[in-house]
């Protein structure tokens, strides 16, 4: 498949200064790069509006307070949360399930009971879960894959019993791109009364995410994929678990009353977000959503889906090139070269200015069960064109060439 130059569906390389003429990034489901807009935001929150949160009486401390419960409601409109207070801002996606992990789980799991998760998780939705398991004396069951890379929500249906408690799945897989039918999982976990955890890194960069119609119960995400800031994320839950929720960091911000007899806590969002927190990274988030919004996810999908179809299909025609995944993956493609590690390919492609991740990708049980050590992947944004699939099918002609 041939991308169609003249059509051009999006051309936003020119907003992100960190991309130079001739180089082909293509590493967005690691982090994406950062659009002008995010950059100001954060320049000017430091530069002119800074001030701490929550705490001063003085009027920028007040203005300050105001833009980052802005960035709040931001984001709760973004998911379709029912409530700001829905939205705990963490450091990212890691430290949102280890919150729900160490506070949900922690209270809520007894030895014997069960946590589902899938063969495709990524590291940081696999190993917290184990963490409390243990704690709790529960056990874990792992889901299969279909054939194509997608979760195998027949087989979780078989597997699901009243036993299990949560089950906790990649929206978008960090390696294949496969994309879950999420609303068929929270229908399966809800009809033997276990709650849904849905990892959502890969997937509200790429695709509108609701999580009201999604009915799940836990949503996590970070901002630098959503060509946000590092060092914040997302943690959305439902109210009612929120509230039931024991605070899992001690300090400020996060107390009602402190006294050496004993202290009460802030209702949510407040109790779960100790000290000072990350200002001017809720403050470049809010920018990203409104550059995401302003392009649209439609679009944003519908131009990373084209890319992927004409790398899947240019990649495929190379006999040396294996494949991963299904054909409509979400903006990425994980392939490997027969006889070539993925780091050799990776560096020889960065020799060509050409951008990749190569390795397991924090996915080590998927690599276990695709038979590869690793992959080469490949993962597109809305700065990225034709020519760029040009500049990785030329890269990977090349070592094939020198690897004979």
């Amino acid at each position: 498949m041939m991308l169609d130059r003249a059509s051009r569906p999006l051309d936003r390389v020119s907003d992100f200064p960190a991309i130079p003429d001739g180089w082909a990034y293509l590493d967005t489901a690691a982090t994406a790069q950062k659009p002008q807009p995010v950059i100001d935001a954060i320049a000017r929150a430091y530069g002119e509006t800074y001030a701490t949160v929550h705490r001063g009486v003085y009027a920028r401390s007040a203005d300050m307070t105001v833009a980052y419960e802005a960035a709040r409601t931001r984001v709760a409109g973004f998911i379709g949360a029912a409530a700001p207070e829905e939205i705990v801002f963490v450091r990212g996606a890691t430290e949102g399930i280890n919150l729900v992990a160490q506070t949900w789980a922690a209270t809520t799991l007894r030895p014997g009971d069960r946590i589902l998760l899938s063969m495709l998780e990524h590291h940081s939705n696999i190993v917290p879960w184990q963490m409390a398991a243990e704690r709790a004396g529960a056990l874990i069951d792992v889901c299969p894959l279909t054939e194509d890379g997608r979760i195998d929500l027949d087989a979780a249906e078989r597997m699901l019993t009243p036993a299990h408690k949560l089950v906790a799945f990649a929206h978008v897989s960090n390696v294949l791109g496969s994309i879950l039918d999420a609303r068929r999982a929270a229908d399966l976990a809800h009809a033997v009364g276990a709650k849904l955890l849905l990892d959502g890194c890969q997937s509200v960069p790429r695709i509108a995410v609701d999580v009201t119609a999604l009915d799940c119960d836990f949503y996590v995400f970070s901002a630098h994929k959503l060509y946000g800031p590092t060092g914040i994320g997302v943690l959305w839950a439902r109210g009612d678990l929120l509230s039931a929720m024991p605070p899992w960091q001690g300090g400020g911000a996060m107390i009602d009353r402190v006294s050496f007899a004993g202290s009460t806590y802030a209702p949510p969002p407040a109790r779960f977000e100790a000290g000072t927190p990350h200002i001017v990274g809720a403050l470049g988030l809010h920018a990203a959503i409104d550059y995401v919004d302003g392009i649209g996810l439609d679009a944003i999908h519908a131009h990373e889906a084209a890319l992927v179809a004409a790398a899947r299909d240019r990649l495929g025609a190379i006999n040396s090139v294996r494949l991963f995944g299904p054909a409509d993956s979400a903006g990425i493609v994980s392939f490997a070269v027969d006889g070539v590690h993925p780091h050799d390919v990776g560096t020889i492609l960065d020799e060509a200015k050409v951008a990749i991740r190569a390795g397991h990708h924090c996915a080590q049980p998927l690599m276990e069960a695709l038979g590869v050590p690793a992959t080469a992947r490949a993962s597109f944004g809305v700065y990225n064109s034709a020519a760029d699939v040009d500049a990785l099918v030329a890269g990977i002609e090349r070592v094939t060439r020198i690897f004979g």
